[in-house]
């Protein structure tokens, strides 16, 4: 039996699917609400668990910031039984929702200071939750820095936010695929082909890195030589997070749980940590 939102960190609160749309083929965009009219009561970074009856339990990133009100969204990729069934639902269904869950991107560490966002592939999805906190509070940061990167520009995500990035005076936005076509005009090449396209005062500058476990390597690296210490160098392995509590233990990386003590960590803090990067 679904439950009202938030009683119970346990049991899932009633929501209503109250959009949907098509990003790529293998992703949509779904806009949630609690029927008890609750707000999700986020921070950017973190996630929540979708229940559906007859499939179980996933694990899905926030995509939507809390600044958003009223509703939020959650961007989610076709991979298996639970997402393959959201992904058949319509407006005017319902899902349970348990969370959110937890440790968000430091959004009071980072004020005042430069950021330098890095979002490969679905890695955009917990990156534009930040990204979009981070703008609708602007007065409160400092440059703005936003690379993204997909493998075919087919695979893009949230396309007219990218351009709406883009166009922003107060953000400088970098975009590349890994392999282009006849459609494509811009860059073409892996993310940390970007990094040499801007200069910045290392002091002042944090670097968030959301992707592929393949990029985490190279992309801590160019930050790295940029002069971006380990402890300003923020990441999010949510790609490890299951039941949310840390009480299946799958979520266990040595010493740490990644729903409890993450997702989001600093470098410094896994980088002694083979499993982690």
């Amino acid at each position: 039996m679904l439950q009202p939102a938030k009683e119970s960190l346990f049991l899932p609160g009633a929501a209503e699917i109250i959009k949907v749309e098509k990003l790529t083929e293998t992703e949509k965009l779904f806009e949630f609400k609690f029927k008890n009219g609750q707000e999700l009561g986020h921070a950017p970074g973190q996630f929540v668990e979708v229940s559906l009856f007859g499939y179980g339990e996933a694990p899905i990133s926030v995509s939507s910031s809390p600044t958003k009100h009223g509703a939020f969204e959650l961007a989610v990729r076709k991979v298996g039984n639970v997402t393959g069934a959201l992904h058949r639902m319509e407006a005017g269904a319902t899902v349970g929702i348990r969370g959110p869950f937890g440790r968000g991107f430091p959004v009071d560490e980072i004020k005042g200071k430069d950021v330098l966002f890095v979002g490969g592939g679905i890695g955009l999805v917990p990156l534009r939750s930040l990204i979009n906190y981070v703008l609708d509070n602007r007065q409160d940061y400092g440059r703005i820095i936003i690379f993204f990167g997909a493998r075919s520009p087919k695979e893009r995500l949230f396309t007219a936010e990218l351009e709406q990035w883009k166009n922003r005076k107060d953000a400088e936005f970098f975009e590349t695929v890994d392999r282009g076509d006849d459609s494509w005009n811009g860059n073409v090449g892996v993310i940390t082909t970007l990094f040499p396209k801007v200069d910045i005062d290392p002091k002042n500058m944090y670097a968030v890195i959301v992707g592929p476990p393949i990029m985490y390597r190279f992309a801590i690296l160019e930050a790295l030589s940029k002069g971006i210490t380990e402890d300003k160098i923020i990441v999010s392995l949510e790609r490890r997070m299951k039941c949310g509590l840390g009480k299946c233990g799958h979520c266990q990386i040595q010493h740490l749980y990644c729903c409890k003590d993450g997702p989001v960590f600093k470098y410094s803090e896994i980088k002694g940590i083979k499993e982690a990067i």
